[in-house]
């Protein structure tokens, strides 16, 4: 008997996984043709807002529900739909100003700065006196150019005098911390990773392996300095030297700009390209304080409202069915495979 169920099974998982084949084809055309109707302009990106005052307190009122008796559930719920009322006739107004939260995932080439760059632009449009902004963050840095424009983004709220803070529960380091330190406040988890103030470049070079093989590449440029280190050419020690002086004076421009915004910090002390763990960091002058950003966020909300806020692109039609099928086709795949796993314990 068992092996008969077994059988079926498998044939119906087969089934699945062509007809998960079929509708991946599909969604593949329809996002082409998506694409090719797309001008080549950024697609347009729609404002999320959650109030989590609202969210958390939902989920205090389940949490006590949870734990009351049966019997006493149908009077509690009544209760708490009665203090909601004056809450939100009353309760409101003992809260002072917004607390807008943003978040940043930076990778190697700050690819999130657009989206930042916009959320910074409307909250600049509705921020208040007594607001404030609370960037969550996190990043291992990458290429200086990138994350100069992102950290700039973050210095049009400090320029317009809006409260700042900065929370990082894991890693703000190299151009991360250059982000980091544009706050007013920066507050970091205790074994969060600060850090990294320094500039690292590394280039492979098979001139040798070339020219072993009589291979020859000519590297031709206009201009002493064009080109101070190839991959594939014949390096020289004055190449190198000016390479190394570039470097020097990138690192330079970082420790101004960390220096300017943390004028009590010690800067040739800490720009060595050394990481320190949060509370090392708040020691070394690189952080304020030590606590995760969850705690920083359920303070503020016993003393304002905090919303959260995110521009997120706009799924199309062949994005949106692609998910709807690979989630259904994911889902029929794990009930089949536990199905026939089952099936082996079925006696014959």
């Amino acid at each position: 008997m068992s092996d008969g169920i077994g059988d079926i099974l498998l044939f119906v998982l087969q089934w699945l996984v062509l007809l998960g084949i079929v509708a991946a084809l599909v969604v593949a055309g329809v996002a082409l043709l998506g694409r090719a109707r797309q001008t080549g302009s950024e697609r347009s990106r729609q404002l999320r807002i959650d109030e989590l005052n609202g969210r958390y307190r939902s989920r205090r009122q389940r949490l006590q529900l949870a734990r009351l008796a049966p019997t006493d559930r149908k009077r509690s719920m009544k209760t708490w739909r009665r203090e909601e009322k004056q809450r939100r006739k009353h309760g409101e107004q003992a809260l002072t100003g917004s607390v807008w939260v943003i978040e940043f995932h930076g990778d190697i080439r700050a690819s999130a700065t657009p989206r930042l760059a916009e959320e910074v632009s409307a909250l600049l449009a509705v921020a208040e006196a007594g607001d404030e902004v609370v960037v969550l963050l996190e990043s291992a840095g990458g290429l200086v150019h990138a994350y100069g424009l992102a950290a700039a983004q973050l210095d049009r709220l400090r320029d317009a005098g809006i409260a700042t803070t900065v929370c990082v529960d894991k890693v703000a380091a190299s151009g991360g911390y250059m982000m980091a330190c544009t706050a007013q406040r920066l507050r970091v988890a205790p074994f969060a990773v600060l850090g990294s103030i320094g500039v690292v470049a590394q280039l492979p070079n098979v001139h040798r392996l070339l020219k072993r093989h009589d291979i020859d590449v000519d590297v031709m440029t206009a201009g002493r300095y064009k080109r101070t280190l190839t991959v594939f050419g014949e390096n020289t020690e004055e190449g190198r030297e000016k390479f190394i002086e570039d470097l020097e004076g990138i690192h330079g421009l970082f420790k101004e700009y960390v220096a300017a915004r943390r004028p009590q910090l010690d800067i040739e002390a800490v720009a060595t390209g050394e990481i320190w763990y949060g509370s090392e960091a708040v020691q070394n002058g690189l952080a304020d304080e030590v606590g995760t950003s969850e705690a920083y966020l359920f303070e503020r909300m016993a003393e304002a409202r905090v919303f959260k806020v995110s521009l997120e692109a706009r799924r199309g039609l062949g994005e949106r069915l692609g998910l709807a099928v690979s989630q259904g086709v994911e889902r029929g795949v794990e009930r089949t495979l536990e199905a026939l796993d089952a099936s082996r314990w079925l006696r014959r």
